[in-house]
């Protein structure tokens, strides 16, 4: 399984220190005045006035240079930097609001029509330009900026624990997402896993790193570059390609270990579950990246699951099962909250050759997809083991509005995978896959409907009880081992589930298939085992057009109202 982003690959040498650094040089001011101030107070700060960059070194034909993570943090005093950034359909556009809070007293300010076009930050936000020793200026780029990115807290007298969520979505389906940064803290303004390694030779030089004006004067921000030395290096034991990718991809794709969508996860603190009103009952962590962030490391990655990784390069701990299997009479509650899972439309769809060790010559659409959890309470399925086989039997738990448990029901089984891409616990009849005809007849019926249950995307944590630090983000902490008696899975509110097209069960084979047009089926909860709030909106549809010849089979992927992303 594979899960989200491409992994930062080679990091520079100040980066295991920065936190600390801008900790250390913030910490002795003047603590703000308790009166809160009518605006969030901003400003660019640095870590260090100099930098080493260690150089990344990529195969031939692939790029190759350093990430400018400068150490330059946009700190905020006052009230908090909060957005919140929703579409109503995706037939609407994004549309991102500014949320000030004083007191009891809470502003909304619309930001400008067309400056936020998506969910994974402020466009353009940043302005770095390299200089040489002659003072010509070598590089210059504009980088985008994800406020929740790589938060540290830098005043004694900030919040002990980070409110946020921990990453910027960037699945094309995201409904809807939460920005922010709290008083007395600051979050790293260069996400290099957005963006391209820049090549410039070794060397010393001078950045100069800003705010771009038409920020400034949105949110009030003096004009106050930071301006540091660089020295760009090429170390003597430089991964390079495939190896760096590898080890950065952490094994699966996209949220640290596994599915695709399974991949390389973010990391900050935690923030406890009051706004979740009590639901679930364990403690939260970190919620994985977005799954462009593991795409190109999972292409690269080795095949079989491993070890997920926050961006704090912790692995985000699972929920833990229950001690033992359920004994008393099953029951679930008229009234007790239900999750509502929701497939979003298949996206990232190309051709495949098909999975490994598969006879040469056929053909394969192979897709990712994403099932959500749109709330009001997380689902939650043990595992107990069968005695001496691959199997377990499978439980679905429920909790009142204090997080107590207050029911459960069985549901099914889970099965031991150990397919390389897997290896792993999979949930059984979680989704299932087809391909319709224009009349919407089905053509191929996917065999995959077995998953293992991660949150690796933050698809809307608008929606009411988002848990904006989940649990269980990557497979190496929520899949269990081969020799394991018990597991428990689950998706929390406002997250999704993405299995990547790389991973094995993603494909249908077309080899058979006629040119033309036809839709991709994905059906969340499709024999109804799952109880709900809601089972009429399981179902998704994404039309795609084949063509080509055999062995060279193409696809077209029209747009989904707003929605361009094939």
């Amino acid at each position: 399984m594979t899960r989200h982003h491409r992994a930062r690959l080679w990091r520079s040498g100040l980066a295991s220190a920065a936190a600390l650094t801008v900790a250390a040089g913030i910490t002795g001011a003047t603590p703000v005045s308790r009166a809160t101030p009518a605006q969030p107070k901003l400003s660019l700060i640095a870590a260090s006035d100099s930098v080493v960059l260690d150089r990344y070194v990529g195969e031939p034909g692939e790029p190759s240079g350093v990430y400018l993570d400068l150490g330059t943090y946009l700190a905020v005093e006052g009230p908090a930097l909060e957005f919140r950034v929703t579409r109503a359909s995706y037939k609407d556009p994004v549309v991102a609001r500014q949320i000030i809070r004083n007191g009891t007293k809470t502003v909304t300010k619309t930001l400008p029509k067309g400056l936020v076009k998506d969910f994974s930050g402020l466009p353009d936000f940043l302005q770095i330009t390299l200089a040489d020793s002659t003072g010509k200026v070598v590089a210059s780029q504009k980088e985008n900026f994800c406020p929740n990115n790589a938060a540290s807290r830098i005043r004694p007298d900030g919040p002990a624990k980070a409110k946020f969520p921990e990453s910027c979505p960037t699945n094309p389906f995201t409904l809807g997402s939460v920005w922010g940064i709290q008083h007395g803290w600051a979050a790293n303004v260069y996400a290099p896993f957005y963006g391209a390694p820049l090549d410039v030779p070794d060397g010393q030089y001078a950045a100069t790193v800003s705010v771009a004006k038409k920020y400034r004067d949105l949110f009030g921000m003096p004009n106050k570059p930071q301006k540091l030395k660089v020295t760009v290096r090429t170390p003597p034991s430089a991964p390079s390609g495939e190896g760096a990718r590898a080890s950065a991809a952490g094994g699966h794709g996209s949220h640290g270990s596994g599915h695709g969508g399974h991949g390389a996860p973010k990391s900050t603190p935690g923030l406890g579950r009051a706004h979740l009103q009590g639901y679930g009952v364990d403690t939260p962590a970190p919620p994985a990246l977005p799954w462009a962030l593991k795409k190109e490391g999972l292409k690269a990655a080795a095949a079989g699951d491993g070890p997920g990784r926050t961006d704090g390069s912790r692995i985000a701990p699972p929920r833990q099962p229950a001690a033992k299997r359920p004994t008393s009479r099953a029951s679930v509650p008229a009234n007790v909250p239900k999750p509502d899972l929701r497939a979003l439309p298949a996206w990232d769809i190309f051709i495949s050759a098909g999975p490994e060790g598969e006879a040469p010559g056929r053909d394969h659409l192979a897709f990712s997809s994403t099932t959500w959890n749109a709330g009001p309470s997380p689902l939650v399925v043990d595992g107990f083991r069968q005695a001496n086989k691959g199997l377990m039997d499978a439980y679905q738990y429920f909790y009142d509005a204090k997080g107590k448990q207050v029911g459960y029901a069985p549901t099914g089984t889970m099965e031991w995978d150990p397919r390389e891409g897997h290896v792993h616990w999979h949930f059984t009849d979680f989704a299932a896959y087809r391909l319709l005809k224009a009349d919407q007849k089905e053509v191929v019926r996917s065999d995959k409907e077995a998953f293992c249950l991660v949150n690796t995307d933050a698809v809307d944590y608008t929606v009411k009880n988002a848990n904006w630090h989940p649990f269980s983000t990557d497979l190496g902490s929520a899949c269990g081992e081969e020799n394991s008696m018990s597991v428990r899975q689950s998706l929390d509110v406002g997250s999704g589930d993405t299995y990547a097209g790389y991973l094995p069960g993603q494909t249908f084979d077309i080899t058979d298939v006629p040119n033309g047009t036809y839709w991709i089926q994905i059906v969340a909860n499709p024999d109804k085992r799952l109880k709900e709030t809601d089972l009429t909106n399981n179902t998704s549809l994404r039309k795609v057009v084949l063509g080509g010849k055999p062995g060279a089979r193409t696809v077209t992927v029209p747009p989904h109202d707003l929605i361009t992303s094939r």
